[in-house]
């Protein structure tokens, strides 16, 4: 199953970049959140040596490895930065689809490890300014040493089903009718089956059985690793929090509510689920 974000097949990833550098490369340039792309069709990415060529410098680049035999590089530039005449800065989500399937995957790596690099300048223990380490993708201290790595947080997900129902939620910063398989970040010392008990419990007061690891999905938004299952229903009435859920039902799978974009692994834990389920109707 191949997913949105997922390194594509031909990507070979390196740390060190080429010398000489190449003089046409591939640039996944954003700024803030959005991303470089040509406005005439088909949408595409900056071919050439170095941003300047379009006007501006980087304030932090980093070398990405090879796409096809392609060197890549990211590099992010000053907010409020205009783009040059026939390009515009695009949101990652709206390209989705639109932008050719290995560059928008790539395009995911490129903006987490834009945002590592811009939130880790300085040593969190001693507030030295850190730098890029050659051998592994890291920044060191150099004062006392303290070596930092790209950061991932995993984040369970869980569609629970009783019957001919789905059990789906909602949060408050969901769009306007939209459900979707409950999740949450999992925490120190807790496994990821601990962490799906304890999040339906915490959140709609539902406990659930027989876990089946789905997928995984890296989310670059910002870092988020997410981790897919499907269970069913045990035990327990919907009681919601009212903090991080405003409304959760158990939905019968031929009337379902507006569900999330297949940019997402939620919506594919939900096909995944209906088509288990129709089957054996």
């Amino acid at each position: 199953m191949t997913i949105p974000f997922q390194w594509p097949a031909d990507y070979l990833p390196a740390i060190a970049p080429p010398r000489p550098l190449p003089e046409c490369a591939l640039w996944f340039v954003f700024c803030g959140s959005n991303l470089l792309v040509s406005t005439s069709p088909p949408v595409a990415l900056p071919r050439l040596a170095s941003p300047e060529n379009m006007g501006f410098t980087p304030r932090r680049s980093q070398y990405l490895g090879e796409l096809t035999g392609v060197h890549c590089f990211s590099g992010e530039v000053e907010p409020d930065t205009e783009a040059p005449q026939g390009w515009a800065w695009q949101s990652l989500r709206m390209l989705y689809g639109v932008l050719e399937e290995p560059l928008f995957a790539l395009a995911g790596r490129a903006l987490q490890l834009i945002d590592w690099d811009r939130t880790h300048q300085y040593c969190g223990a001693c507030t030295t300014p850190t730098r890029p380490k050659d051998q592994e993708r890291s920044r060191e201290c150099p004062e006392c040493g303290l070596v930092v790595y790209p950061r991932l947080a995993p984040a369970v997900m869980c569609l629970a089903r009783r019957g001919p129902e789905l059990l789906l939620a909602r949060s408050s910063r969901f769009a306007r009718g939209m459900y979707s398989a409950l999740a949450g970040f999992v925490e120190p010392g807790e496994t990821l089956e601990q962490c799906v008990e304890r999040e339906l419990r915490e959140e709609v007061g539902v406990r659930v059985r027989n876990l089946r690891y789905f997928g995984s999905q890296p989310w670059p938004f910002p870092h988020s690793l997410m981790i897919a299952f499907h269970a069913e229903f045990e035990s327990g009435e919907i009681r919601i929090d009212g903090v991080e859920i405003e409304d959760a039902r158990w939905f019968n799978i031929v009337n379902l509510p507006r569900l999330p974009s297949r940019i997402s692994v939620a919506r594919r834990l939900i096909d995944s689920a209906l088509g288990e389920m129709q089957a054996l109707r």
